[in-house]
């Protein structure tokens, strides 16, 4: 009906948009995003953001995280890939292996499991996870 265009718009990709799943969602099964995504939901399944995850303090993953930098209040029932910053704040917990570049973690956020730190330890563009887990 209605067919317009923006002058220059043909060639410009998409914007990322942020994407959230709110308080009292469980979604089962995978994710994969290229924006932002803010999780205050529960999540069963692995969660692949080529961006910036947030976990809220309610928000409970039951899955393998891959992401470039990951902001943890919630729960991760799996390990954590970050190739960035991985902070874990407040009552945050992770329940499996972190592999991330950077790592912060305040007094009261806690981890069950083994941690390896790097800038080389993490590379999610390439996927070839396997080499952060064997070197």
């Amino acid at each position: 009906m209605f067919k317009f265009k923006l002058k220059g718009s043909e060639n410009q990709s998409p914007a990322i948009s942020t994407s959230f799943i709110g308080a009292g969602t469980v979604f089962s099964g995978n994710i994969e995003c290229q924006g932002d995504i803010r999780i205050d939901g529960t999540i069963k399944g692995n969660v692949r953001c080529m961006s910036k995850i947030v976990l809220g303090p309610e928000g409970v993953i039951e899955g393998d995280v891959f992401t470039r930098e990951a902001d943890i209040m919630g729960r991760v029932e799996g390990r954590v890939w970050t190739n960035e910053l991985l902070y874990m704040r407040n009552n945050a917990t992770v329940n499996g292996d972190i592999l991330a570049s950077k790592l912060m973690i305040d007094p009261t956020a806690s981890f069950n499991g083994q941690c390896k730190m790097g800038a080389n330890i993490v590379d999610l563009n390439t996927g070839n996870l396997s080499l952060a887990l064997n070197g």
